[in-house]
Protein backbone atom coordinates (compact mmCIF):
# COMPACT_ATOMS: atom_id res chain seq x y z
CA UNK A 1 0.00 0.00 0.00
CA UNK A 2 1.17 3.43 -1.13
CA UNK A 3 1.78 5.83 1.77
CA UNK A 4 -0.84 8.65 2.05
CA UNK A 5 0.23 12.13 2.14
CA UNK A 6 -2.05 15.02 3.72
CA UNK A 7 -2.30 18.53 4.48
CA UNK A 8 -1.29 20.26 7.92
CA UNK A 9 1.96 18.73 8.10
CA UNK A 10 3.20 21.96 10.33
CA UNK A 11 5.71 19.86 12.63
CA UNK A 12 7.99 18.88 9.86
CA UNK A 13 7.89 22.82 8.50
CA UNK A 14 8.37 23.97 12.58
CA UNK A 15 11.43 21.16 12.45
CA UNK A 16 13.10 22.63 8.78
CA UNK A 17 12.44 26.31 9.25
CA UNK A 18 12.33 26.67 13.60
CA UNK A 19 8.79 28.98 12.94
CA UNK A 20 5.17 28.20 12.15
CA UNK A 21 4.34 28.40 8.44
CA UNK A 22 0.79 29.65 6.70
CA UNK A 23 -0.74 26.72 6.33
CA UNK A 24 -2.83 26.46 3.20
CA UNK A 25 -2.74 22.50 2.79
CA UNK A 26 -5.16 22.03 5.34
CA UNK A 27 -8.99 22.66 5.05
CA UNK A 28 -9.91 23.87 8.57
CA UNK A 29 -11.48 27.06 9.84
CA UNK A 30 -9.24 29.70 9.92
CA UNK A 31 -10.86 30.90 12.82
CA UNK A 32 -9.11 29.06 15.46
CA UNK A 33 -10.64 26.61 18.13
CA UNK A 34 -14.28 27.98 19.14
CA UNK A 35 -13.69 29.63 22.36
CA UNK A 36 -16.60 28.05 24.36
CA UNK A 37 -14.56 24.33 22.87
CA UNK A 38 -11.45 25.67 24.31
CA UNK A 39 -12.94 26.56 27.99
CA UNK A 40 -14.74 23.05 27.71
CA UNK A 41 -11.23 21.86 26.93
CA UNK A 42 -9.86 23.26 30.01
CA UNK A 43 -12.70 22.11 32.32
CA UNK A 44 -12.44 18.42 31.46
CA UNK A 45 -8.89 18.29 31.72
CA UNK A 46 -9.25 18.48 35.74
CA UNK A 47 -11.49 15.14 35.01
CA UNK A 48 -9.00 13.56 32.51
CA UNK A 49 -7.86 11.01 35.62
CA UNK A 50 -10.70 9.24 34.45
CA UNK A 51 -11.77 7.15 31.49
CA UNK A 52 -13.96 8.89 29.26
CA UNK A 53 -17.84 7.56 28.83
CA UNK A 54 -17.24 5.12 25.89
CA UNK A 55 -20.47 5.62 24.46
CA UNK A 56 -20.28 9.26 24.46
CA UNK A 57 -23.81 9.53 25.66
CA UNK A 58 -24.17 13.10 25.96
CA UNK A 59 -22.10 13.99 23.01
CA UNK A 60 -24.66 11.49 21.14
CA UNK A 61 -27.48 12.96 22.29
CA UNK A 62 -25.92 16.79 21.37
CA UNK A 63 -25.20 15.40 17.89
CA UNK A 64 -28.98 14.51 17.71
CA UNK A 65 -30.56 17.01 18.73
CA UNK A 66 -28.51 19.73 16.26
CA UNK A 67 -28.85 17.12 13.44
CA UNK A 68 -32.14 16.37 14.13
CA UNK A 69 -31.62 12.64 14.06
CA UNK A 70 -32.05 9.65 16.55
CA UNK A 71 -29.89 9.31 19.00
CA UNK A 72 -29.52 5.59 18.72
CA UNK A 73 -28.34 6.25 15.37
CA UNK A 74 -25.24 8.11 16.55
CA UNK A 75 -21.79 6.69 16.95
CA UNK A 76 -18.81 8.91 17.59
CA UNK A 77 -15.02 8.35 16.51
CA UNK A 78 -11.61 9.45 16.47
CA UNK A 79 -12.03 11.90 13.10
CA UNK A 80 -13.59 11.37 9.78
CA UNK A 81 -10.80 8.57 9.45
CA UNK A 82 -11.09 6.83 12.47
CA UNK A 83 -15.06 6.18 11.71
CA UNK A 84 -14.01 5.52 7.69
CA UNK A 85 -11.81 2.63 8.74
CA UNK A 86 -14.72 1.37 11.05
CA UNK A 87 -17.09 1.63 8.63
CA UNK A 88 -15.15 -0.20 6.10
CA UNK A 89 -13.51 -3.00 8.21
CA UNK A 90 -17.41 -3.74 9.64
CA UNK A 91 -18.99 -3.93 6.18
CA UNK A 92 -16.11 -6.06 4.29
CA UNK A 93 -17.11 -4.99 1.31
CA UNK A 94 -15.67 -7.53 -1.81
CA UNK A 95 -15.45 -4.74 -4.41
CA UNK A 96 -15.72 -0.31 -3.33
CA UNK A 97 -16.33 1.88 -5.47
CA UNK A 98 -14.70 5.73 -5.24
CA UNK A 99 -14.51 8.79 -7.50
CA UNK A 100 -10.88 9.78 -8.71
CA UNK A 101 -9.93 11.47 -7.58
CA UNK A 102 -11.41 11.84 -3.86
CA UNK A 103 -9.58 11.80 -0.52
CA UNK A 104 -7.25 8.71 -0.30
CA UNK A 105 -8.45 7.22 2.66
CA UNK A 106 -11.20 5.60 1.57
CA UNK A 107 -9.04 3.36 -1.01
CA UNK A 108 -6.88 2.91 2.49
CA UNK A 109 -9.57 1.38 4.27
CA UNK A 110 -10.75 -0.63 1.75
CA UNK A 111 -7.19 -1.79 0.66
CA UNK A 112 -6.58 -2.85 4.50
CA UNK A 113 -10.06 -4.60 5.06
CA UNK A 114 -9.13 -6.65 1.82
CA UNK A 115 -11.22 -5.26 -0.62
CA UNK A 116 -10.67 -4.37 -4.21
CA UNK A 117 -11.22 -0.19 -5.05
CA UNK A 118 -12.95 0.72 -7.88
CA UNK A 119 -12.32 3.79 -9.08
CA UNK A 120 -14.86 5.80 -11.46
CA UNK A 121 -13.06 8.89 -12.99
CA UNK A 122 -14.25 12.25 -12.84
CA UNK A 123 -14.56 14.23 -15.53
CA UNK A 124 -12.63 17.47 -16.09
CA UNK A 125 -15.41 19.68 -14.75
CA UNK A 126 -14.96 17.13 -11.67
CA UNK A 127 -18.42 16.06 -11.68
CA UNK A 128 -19.84 12.41 -11.07
CA UNK A 129 -22.49 12.09 -13.87
CA UNK A 130 -25.45 8.89 -13.90
CA UNK A 131 -22.71 6.67 -15.81
CA UNK A 132 -21.74 6.02 -11.98
CA UNK A 133 -25.04 3.94 -11.88
CA UNK A 134 -23.56 1.69 -13.95
CA UNK A 135 -21.19 0.81 -11.68
CA UNK A 136 -23.04 0.18 -8.88
CA UNK A 137 -24.06 -3.58 -9.75
CA UNK A 138 -20.73 -5.01 -9.51
CA UNK A 139 -19.99 -3.35 -6.07
CA UNK A 140 -21.39 -3.98 -2.19
CA UNK A 141 -20.00 -0.59 -1.03
CA UNK A 142 -19.48 3.03 -2.69
CA UNK A 143 -17.98 5.67 -0.72
CA UNK A 144 -18.62 9.39 -1.75
CA UNK A 145 -17.93 12.70 -0.17
CA UNK A 146 -20.00 15.85 -0.88
CA UNK A 147 -19.00 17.74 -1.49
CA UNK A 148 -15.93 16.11 -3.33
CA UNK A 149 -12.39 16.46 -2.43
CA UNK A 150 -10.15 18.03 -3.40
CA UNK A 151 -11.96 19.74 -5.71
CA UNK A 152 -14.94 20.84 -3.93
CA UNK A 153 -17.58 20.16 -6.77
CA UNK A 154 -20.75 19.10 -4.95
CA UNK A 155 -22.87 16.05 -6.72
CA UNK A 156 -26.16 15.97 -7.57
CA UNK A 157 -28.96 15.31 -4.69
CA UNK A 158 -31.10 13.09 -6.67
CA UNK A 159 -28.06 11.23 -8.56
CA UNK A 160 -27.02 10.50 -4.56
CA UNK A 161 -31.00 9.56 -3.87
CA UNK A 162 -30.46 7.53 -6.87
CA UNK A 163 -27.29 5.72 -5.76
CA UNK A 164 -28.99 5.38 -2.08
CA UNK A 165 -31.62 3.65 -3.79
CA UNK A 166 -29.96 1.13 -4.56
CA UNK A 167 -30.52 -1.44 -1.86
CA UNK A 168 -27.88 -4.08 -2.89
CA UNK A 169 -24.80 -1.46 -2.27
CA UNK A 170 -23.95 0.25 1.26
CA UNK A 171 -23.20 3.97 0.70
CA UNK A 172 -20.97 5.58 2.80
CA UNK A 173 -21.34 9.47 2.57
CA UNK A 174 -18.76 12.07 3.57
CA UNK A 175 -20.78 15.39 4.43
CA UNK A 176 -17.36 16.67 6.45
CA UNK A 177 -17.89 20.07 3.71
CA UNK A 178 -21.41 20.44 3.58
CA UNK A 179 -21.11 23.01 6.61
CA UNK A 180 -19.27 25.11 4.37
CA UNK A 181 -21.78 24.81 0.97
CA UNK A 182 -24.00 28.16 0.50
CA UNK A 183 -27.16 25.94 1.65
CA UNK A 184 -26.28 22.73 3.65
CA UNK A 185 -29.74 21.85 3.66
CA UNK A 186 -30.25 20.65 0.31
CA UNK A 187 -26.91 18.91 0.09
CA UNK A 188 -27.38 16.70 3.33
CA UNK A 189 -28.65 13.44 2.77
CA UNK A 190 -29.74 13.18 6.53
CA UNK A 191 -33.62 13.07 5.28
CA UNK A 192 -32.96 9.49 3.74
CA UNK A 193 -31.61 7.90 7.17
CA UNK A 194 -34.99 6.45 7.77
CA UNK A 195 -36.09 5.03 4.88
CA UNK A 196 -32.63 3.73 3.92
CA UNK A 197 -30.70 1.85 6.45
CA UNK A 198 -27.78 0.90 4.07
CA UNK A 199 -26.85 5.02 4.40
CA UNK A 200 -24.07 5.89 7.01
CA UNK A 201 -23.02 9.46 6.64
CA UNK A 202 -19.81 10.93 8.27
CA UNK A 203 -19.19 14.01 9.67
CA UNK A 204 -16.38 15.66 12.14
CA UNK A 205 -15.08 18.43 14.11
CA UNK A 206 -12.25 18.81 12.36
CA UNK A 207 -12.84 21.43 9.64
CA UNK A 208 -15.85 23.22 10.61
CA UNK A 209 -15.29 24.18 14.27
CA UNK A 210 -11.64 23.64 13.63
CA UNK A 211 -10.67 20.78 16.06
CA UNK A 212 -8.44 18.88 14.29
CA UNK A 213 -5.80 18.18 16.85
CA UNK A 214 -8.94 16.83 19.23
CA UNK A 215 -9.96 14.12 16.63
CA UNK A 216 -13.75 14.05 17.62
CA UNK A 217 -15.88 12.82 14.36
CA UNK A 218 -19.29 11.18 14.66
CA UNK A 219 -21.47 8.72 12.19
CA UNK A 220 -24.99 8.65 11.73
CA UNK A 221 -26.73 5.09 10.03
CA UNK A 222 -30.74 3.46 10.75
CA UNK A 223 -28.86 0.24 10.76
CA UNK A 224 -28.34 -0.55 14.86
CA UNK A 225 -26.61 -3.90 13.83
CA UNK A 226 -23.73 -2.13 11.48
CA UNK A 227 -23.26 0.61 13.72
CA UNK A 228 -22.77 -1.82 16.55
CA UNK A 229 -20.22 -3.72 14.19
CA UNK A 230 -18.33 -0.47 13.64
CA UNK A 231 -18.19 -0.03 16.93
CA UNK A 232 -16.54 -3.37 17.72
CA UNK A 233 -14.27 -3.11 14.77
CA UNK A 234 -12.28 -0.54 16.65
CA UNK A 235 -10.86 -0.15 20.04
CA UNK A 236 -13.07 1.57 22.71
CA UNK A 237 -12.79 4.96 24.30
CA UNK A 238 -12.77 5.91 20.65
CA UNK A 239 -13.12 9.59 21.99
CA UNK A 240 -11.17 11.61 24.88
CA UNK A 241 -12.95 13.27 27.65
CA UNK A 242 -11.86 16.38 26.12
CA UNK A 243 -12.53 16.32 22.54
CA UNK A 244 -16.21 14.71 24.15
CA UNK A 245 -16.79 18.27 25.99
CA UNK A 246 -15.31 20.26 23.35
CA UNK A 247 -17.73 18.88 20.42
CA UNK A 248 -20.51 19.78 22.73
CA UNK A 249 -19.60 23.12 23.46
CA UNK A 250 -19.36 23.38 19.76
CA UNK A 251 -22.44 22.58 18.52
CA UNK A 252 -23.86 25.04 21.18
CA UNK A 253 -21.91 27.79 19.18
CA UNK A 254 -24.24 28.72 16.32
CA UNK A 255 -22.36 32.28 16.45
CA UNK A 256 -18.94 30.79 15.30
CA UNK A 257 -20.09 28.71 12.71
CA UNK A 258 -22.06 31.67 11.48
CA UNK A 259 -18.89 33.65 11.27
CA UNK A 260 -17.35 31.50 9.28
CA UNK A 261 -19.68 30.39 6.86
CA UNK A 262 -19.95 34.43 6.04
CA UNK A 263 -16.24 34.56 5.79
CA UNK A 264 -16.18 31.47 3.77
CA UNK A 265 -18.49 33.05 1.05
CA UNK A 266 -16.79 36.59 0.96
CA UNK A 267 -13.09 35.04 0.38
CA UNK A 268 -14.20 32.30 -1.95
CA UNK A 269 -14.79 34.66 -4.83
CA UNK A 270 -12.03 36.45 -4.14
CA UNK A 271 -9.72 34.06 -3.68
CA UNK A 272 -10.91 32.27 -6.92
CA UNK A 273 -11.07 35.63 -8.99
CA UNK A 274 -7.19 36.52 -7.97
CA UNK A 275 -5.56 33.01 -8.82
CA UNK A 276 -7.25 33.06 -12.24
CA UNK A 277 -5.92 36.31 -12.80
CA UNK A 278 -2.38 35.17 -11.88
CA UNK A 279 -3.10 32.52 -14.96
CA UNK A 280 -3.85 29.82 -13.21
CA UNK A 281 -6.25 26.85 -13.75
CA UNK A 282 -8.99 27.08 -10.99
CA UNK A 283 -11.46 24.93 -10.43
CA UNK A 284 -14.75 26.61 -9.05
CA UNK A 285 -15.04 25.26 -5.97
CA UNK A 286 -17.85 25.39 -3.49
CA UNK A 287 -16.39 24.69 -0.26
CA UNK A 288 -13.65 25.70 1.86
CA UNK A 289 -10.75 25.07 -0.31
CA UNK A 290 -9.53 24.91 -4.29
CA UNK A 291 -8.16 23.02 -6.62
CA UNK A 292 -5.83 24.94 -8.80
CA UNK A 293 -3.38 24.01 -11.78
CA UNK A 294 0.25 25.22 -12.46
CA UNK A 295 2.69 24.51 -14.91
CA UNK A 296 5.08 26.10 -12.62
CA UNK A 297 6.28 23.90 -9.38
CA UNK A 298 4.60 25.77 -6.35
CA UNK A 299 5.58 23.33 -3.32
CA UNK A 300 8.85 24.24 -2.91
CA UNK A 301 9.09 27.55 -3.54
CA UNK A 302 6.31 28.68 -1.68
CA UNK A 303 7.78 26.18 1.37
CA UNK A 304 10.49 28.74 1.17
CA UNK A 305 8.63 31.73 1.56
CA UNK A 306 6.57 29.97 5.06
CA UNK A 307 3.38 29.41 3.08
CA UNK A 308 2.32 25.71 2.98
CA UNK A 309 -0.05 24.06 -0.21
CA UNK A 310 -1.21 20.69 -0.84
CA UNK A 311 0.26 19.22 -3.44
CA UNK A 312 -2.45 17.05 -5.36
CA UNK A 313 0.24 14.53 -6.94
CA UNK A 314 -0.79 11.43 -4.77
CA UNK A 315 -4.85 11.74 -5.83
CA UNK A 316 -5.50 9.22 -8.61
CA UNK A 317 -6.43 10.88 -11.59
CA UNK A 318 -4.08 14.27 -10.86
CA UNK A 319 -0.52 14.71 -11.03
CA UNK A 320 2.53 16.85 -9.81
CA UNK A 321 0.66 20.07 -11.03
CA UNK A 322 -2.29 20.33 -9.15
CA UNK A 323 -2.32 22.00 -6.17
CA UNK A 324 -4.75 22.49 -3.22
CA UNK A 325 -5.42 25.73 -1.23
CA UNK A 326 -7.49 26.58 1.69
CA UNK A 327 -9.50 29.84 1.89
CA UNK A 328 -8.42 31.47 4.88
CA UNK A 329 -9.30 35.32 6.08
CA UNK A 330 -8.60 38.11 4.16
CA UNK A 331 -4.97 39.28 4.80
CA UNK A 332 -3.86 35.22 4.81
CA UNK A 333 -5.47 34.65 1.20
CA UNK A 334 -3.58 38.24 0.35
CA UNK A 335 -0.23 36.92 1.52
CA UNK A 336 -0.65 33.55 -0.57
CA UNK A 337 -1.33 36.10 -3.66
CA UNK A 338 1.92 37.87 -2.83
CA UNK A 339 3.98 34.81 -2.81
CA UNK A 340 2.21 32.68 -5.60
CA UNK A 341 2.83 36.06 -7.84
CA UNK A 342 6.77 36.33 -6.71
CA UNK A 343 6.73 32.35 -8.03
CA UNK A 344 5.21 32.73 -10.98
CA UNK A 345 6.70 36.13 -11.72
Amino acid sequence: MKQRIHGGDWASFEREYGAAPLDFSANVSPLGVPEGARRAMERAAGEADRYPDPDCRALRAAIAAHEGVAEAWTLCGAGAGDLIFRAVFAAKPRRALVTAPCFGEYEAAVEAAGGEVVRVPLGDDFRLNKRVLNALDSVDMMILCQPNNPAGVTVSPPLIREIVARKNCRVLLDECFVGFLDDPSAYSMKPLLANHPNLLIVNAFTKLYGLAGARLGWAVCADAAFLDAMRRAGPPWAASCLAQAAGQAALADDDYVNRLRALIRRERPRLFKELTELGLRVVPGEANFLLLRSDTPLCAPLRESGVLIRSCADFAGLDEAWYRVAVRTREDNERLIAALREVLA
